[in-house]
Formats: C-alpha cells, sequence, structure tokens
C-alpha cells in the first residue's frame, strides 16, 4: 500500500481486506478498486471495470475506494 501511495498508482483486487485497510487506517490513498464477482476472467469482468474506470476516473486520481460489482459499482472517497 505505501508503495503504490508513494507511486500514484491504483490497486487493482478482489480482496476485501484493501478496503478494511482503508477505512480502519484512514489513508487518503492509493486508491483501490475491489472487483466483487464470481467469475474474475477479463471475458467476464473486462467490460465492468472499463466502464467503472472511465466513470470515476477523477477520483481515482485524488483517492478513492471503488467497488465493482457486476450489476453497478459504488465510490469511496477517501478517507474513509
Amino acid at each position: 500500500m505505501a508503495h503504490a501511495a508513494e507511486n500514484q498508482f491504483v490497486v487493482f483486487t478482489n480482496d476485501l481486506d484493501f478496503g478494511t485497510l482503508l477505512a480502519s487506517s484512514r489513508m487518503a490513498g492509493p486508491s483501490v478498486i475491489q472487483i466483487r464477482a464470481q467469475d474474475l476472467l477479463p471475458d467476464a469482468v473486462g467490460s465492468l471495470v472499463i466502464k467503472a474506470v472511465l466513470e470515476v476516473r477523477v477520483h481515482l486520481e485524488t483517492g478513492a475506494l471503488v467497488i465493482i460489482e457486476p450489476s453497478r459499482h459504488r465510490i469511496r472517497i477517501l478517507p474513509i
């Protein structure tokens, strides 16, 4: 997380611990994209991820937790 924050990277994961870490530490970054889906293969979630990233790009640049699900995506501005 420190490396990602220092280099202005976005962490992409399906591990729910990253959201918990952001909330408990009250960190302002890095931005995290969490994908919550049964099928994580690119063919199944690729278009969902691209659509969400394009819609929330500004928030990712300033610090956000973006949760992507098959039917929707949600944004939490950092710090949580």
